[in-house]
């Protein structure tokens, strides 16, 4: 761990009830990086977890908040009703929107993104409103033109020549498109394009020859690892990280990932704030290589 990186370990995962935790039940959070964590100073990432049974009271929130389902079926209740979401599923919260959580099924997982920070002497940044009404569950429809703050992704979206159209899950549009350069293939899912203002969450995949070199950002960004065997940079020192691991890097971090196993390596990835129009990356080798042209 340096002053501006964190990493942590599936096998070292503590799930404990949050400290925001008033009016839910069965709900407990491994939090990658908070208020307090080193370089965290926008970002808020968990993975939750809510028990059969489980549920968390309405509120509203002075921050954005997006999730990606890892497992189970947890229900998201909004005033535009009730949404069953299964793994694969993702979605966003625009700030000031009421909603719940509850669990009639299996253990469910999540990865929650919340940003800007929620503060402990602002108590978290959440707000009690009146019980929403529960209504029927139904799934995430993503081709239906309507659904405009949830998606939903499989690791065949990620694949390069699999983007026919009787596979996609979407009409073609941009949100089918994929960024693919250096043996990395990006995926975009909570963005502008779904509402969000303050956050982005992305799919990223790293082919065996997969690599990119080391670079900084002007924003944060958090890395929850699903697939594979990266080798992972962070400020000079290097990390192994596997499925179920996690890492955060915060603003002038230098950080850069190869794929190191016999398959692809697949993570979720978050940023906050969101990236500016120009100059999200900064890549050292381009900046070495002004240095050789000294007096030319």
């Amino acid at each position: 761990m340096s002053d501006r990186h964190v990493v942590m370990r599936a096998s070292e995962a503590v799930f404990a009830a949050p400290a925001d935790a008033r009016g839910s039940t069965g709900l407990t959070r491994w939090t990658i990086a908070a208020e307090g964590s080193p370089g965290a100073l926008h970002t808020e990432f968990s993975v939750c977890a809510l028990e059969p049974g489980g549920s968390v009271a309405t509120a509203v929130q002075s921050y954005e908040e997006c999730f990606y389902v890892l497992e189970g079926s947890p229900v998201l209740q909004t005033a535009d009703g009730a949404t069953r979401l299964v793994p694969g599923d993702y979605g966003l919260l625009p700030v000031g929107v009421a909603h719940a959580w509850r669990n009639d099924g299996p253990p469910a997982r999540f990865a929650q993104m919340r940003a800007t920070q929620p503060r402990a002497a602002y108590g978290h940044d959440v707000f009690d409103v009146a019980e929403l009404p529960r209504s029927e569950a139904v799934p995430v429809d993503v081709r239906d033109p309507r659904t405009r703050s949830f998606g939903h992704i499989e690791p065949i979206n990620m694949e390069v020549d699999k983007q026919r159209q009787e596979l996609l899950a979407l009409s073609a549009s941009m949100r089918t498109a994929l960024l693919v350069y250096s043996g990395i293939t990006v995926k975009m899912m909570v963005d502008s394009d779904l509402g969000a203002d303050l956050t982005t969450m992305f799919m990223v995949q790293y082919e065996p020859a997969g690599v990119a070199g080391p670079h900084d950002h002007p924003f944060e960004e958090t890395y929850l690892f699903l697939e594979g065997e990266a080798e992972a940079v962070f400020d000079g020192r290097t990390y192994l990280l596997r499925a179920g691991d996690a890492a955060f890097a915060g603003v002038g971090c230098v950080h850069g990932f190869r794929n190191v196993g016999a398959g692809p390596v697949r993570w979720l990835e978050t940023q906050a704030p969101q990236p500016p129009g120009r100059h999200s990356y900064r890549f050292v080798r381009d900046w070495d290589y002004l240095n050789s042209l000294k007096g030319s």
